[in-house]
Order: C-alpha cells, then sequence, then structure tokens
C-alpha cells in the first residue's frame, strides 16, 4: 500500500474542515451532521472518518487553526526592526484587518462573518466550545496589544496608554463589524475605518 504523504493528509483535512463550514454557513452548528460533511465533502464516509472521529474533533480543528487569519493579518501590520515598513494608523489597522476578513471569505467561497457569529452563539452556549474558542480570541487581542504598543512608540496613541486597554477595544471594533455586515449588510471595511478616523478626531 503506497505511504500517504503529509501534504495529502492536509489537503484531505482541509477539504473536510472547508465542507463542514459550508454546512455551518448553511444549515448551522446544530444541524450539522457528519452525514452531511460527508456529502458535502465528496469523500467517502471511511475517508472522512480517517482524519476525524466525529464533528467534534472537527471543530476543534477549525477553532485551533485560526481559519479567519486574523491574528496573523494583524502581526503583519506591526513593522519588524529594521524592515523599513511603515506602522498604519489605527483607522487603515482596522480597515486591513476587516478587508482581510472579506477577502477570505471570497477566496474560499464561504461567508466567514456569518460562520463567525453562530460560532459565538454556540460558545456562549456550550463551555466546552467556549474552551475552544478562547485560545483564537486571546491571540487577536495580543495581536492588537503588539499593534497597539508600536502605534504608542510611534505617537499614534497617547503617550502612557494602556495597550492592553487599546487591545481590548480595537479586538471588540471586528465582532461589530462582523454583526453588521450580517444583520445590516451596509457597512463596508472603508466605511467602518472612516468612522473610527472621525471617532477618534
Amino acid at each position: 500500500m503506497p505511504k500517504v504523504s503529509d501534504e495529502h493528509r492536509t489537503e484531505k483535512r482541509q477539504q473536510i474542515i472547508a465542507a463542514t463550514l459550508r454546512c455551518v454557513e448553511r444549515d448551522g452548528f446544530h444541524k450539522t451532521t457528519m452525514a452531511a460533511v460527508v456529502e458535502e465533502s465528496g469523500l467517502s464516509a471511511g475517508s472522512v472518518y480517517t482524519y476525524f472521529r466525529g464533528k467534534h474533533e472537527i471543530i476543534h480543528a477549525i477553532a485551533s487553526s485560526g481559519v479567519t487569519g486574523i491574528r496573523d493579518a494583524i502581526n503583519r501590520l506591526v513593522p519588524e526592526a529594521g524592515s523599513g515598513q511603515t506602522l498604519p494608523p489605527p483607522e487603515r489597522a482596522l480597515e486591513a484587518a476587516t478587508q482581510h476578513l472579506l477577502d477570505l471569505s471570497e477566496q474560499l467561497g464561504i461567508n466567514l462573518p456569518r460562520i463567525a457569529l453562530q460560532t459565538w452563539a454556540e460558545a456562549a452556549r456550550d463551555p466546552e466550545f467556549l474552551a475552544l474558542m478562547a485560545p483564537e480570541a486571546r491571540g487577536i487581542r495580543a495581536a492588537w496589544r503588539s499593534y497597539a504598543e508600536a502605534a504608542i512608540d510611534a505617537g499614534q496613541f497617547r503617550e502612557g496608554a494602556d495597550p492592553e486597554k487599546i487591545a481590548m477595544v480595537l479586538t471588540g471594533l471586528l465582532p461589530g463589524f462582523i454583526l453588521q455586515s450580517v444583520v445590516i449588510g451596509d457597512v463596508t471595511p472603508q466605511a467602518y475605518a472612516a468612522g473610527l478616523t472621525d471617532l477618534i478626531n
């Protein structure tokens, strides 16, 4: 029997995760079954169960993978020493983070804001699910803290400002964007950034 490569395993796992996300977007977490994931993935049941023993394992993989990439997108805003990169002001940083979410949604063919809302609802209901989601949320806030520290040093926030408190606020702005994009539908990264500019000024 030929040996399955790590690349092949990763590809199949991602195929199953993407299928699960499409099911969740369409039907919600509760109504998404392993049978639905198998059908959506186009793989055999045996193949799916080779990689994940059940829905909970798939959700764990989704939660721990940082599927939205928001944390990495924020971290990329902070210049490395000697890179010559300029730290964007808060409104541009927020625009970049929210635009990243929409770009990734288009790339994956999945409405990530809709999935995020369902994820939060599930976390509020299920302590075990909350435990899975909390590390990613903390990671996003830590990324914003790194940005805030750099912005204070660059004079974009007042000297002596608390980077942790700034990070709390910037973290909270992302769910606000997601909620409005799903429920109201008229918010854009550019409009959101412009609103922050007006609010700060």
